[in-house]
């Protein structure tokens, strides 16, 4: 290990009162989160899409080669192209390509294959996996590609909720149309597609209960 290539930590260090305080406020500001489909169409500063963007950057990676991509469209005409090709491939899954099991389990969000939203809201981030790196004409791999960005669109999530903006992770499946629309490079996949902006006045959100602790935590003390 080359000391050089290392730098003292520089993190936060809490009593342990005001750990326990700050990890229970947390719990329940985020516990307040939710996915919404009733997007305003209020401006968004592309200052505060880029400062969430680069939360979400900050996520750990294998080999810190941070294999993601994020576009930010604010474009309405490119917003119209994606909601075009998104509602129809929708629509095949509405309509043929969802068991009967999908579709009855998603009877409580009340959602089809019309996406409104993703015209509506200001921007969109559409989240690419960088399967290698193409430098130089030489394919350069890259380690643990879903595991990073997965944890990447948590702290994309994360920041957009601390923003005081809502996203809703929509994933078109086939999303090959986000590459091509784009005009990304081979490379690059789509991963994950989120509307942000701010609530519509009028928004609702399912009656859910989220599991508790005993349901989602095994202890070995």
């Amino acid at each position: 290990m080359k000391k050089e290539a290392f730098t003292p930590y520089q993190g936060n260090r809490y009593p342990e009162d005001e750990t326990a305080k700050r990890a229970a406020d947390f719990r329940e500001y985020m516990d307040k989160r939710r996915s919404l489909r009733f997007f305003s169409d209020k401006a968004v500063s592309k200052s505060v899409i880029e400062d969430i963007i680069m939360t979400a950057s900050s996520a750990p990676s294998g080999a810190h080669k941070q294999p993601w991509t994020f576009c930010a469209v604010s474009s309405h005409d490119i917003k119209s192209k994606i909601k075009e090709a998104a509602e129809k491939e929708e629509f095949v899954n509405y309509n043929g390509r969802m068991s009967e099991e999908w579709l009855k389990d998603l009877e409580p969000f009340g959602t089809d294959w019309h996406k409104e939203f993703l015209e509506i809201a200001p921007w969109l981030i559409i989240v690419f996996k960088r399967a290698y790196e193409n430098i130089e004409g030489n394919k350069m791999k890259n380690y643990y590609v879903n595991e990073s960005v997965g944890i990447a669109c948590g702290f994309l999530i994360s920041a957009i909720h601390n923003a005081g903006l809502v996203t809703l992770t929509h994933t078109p499946s086939p999303m090959n149309f986000l590459q091509n629309i784009l005009e990304r490079p081979e490379n690059e996949r789509p991963f994950l597609l989120l509307p942000v902006g701010y609530p519509t006045e009028d928004a609702v959100v399912p009656s859910l209960k989220r599991k508790g602790p005993d349901q989602v935590i095994q202890y070995y003390d």
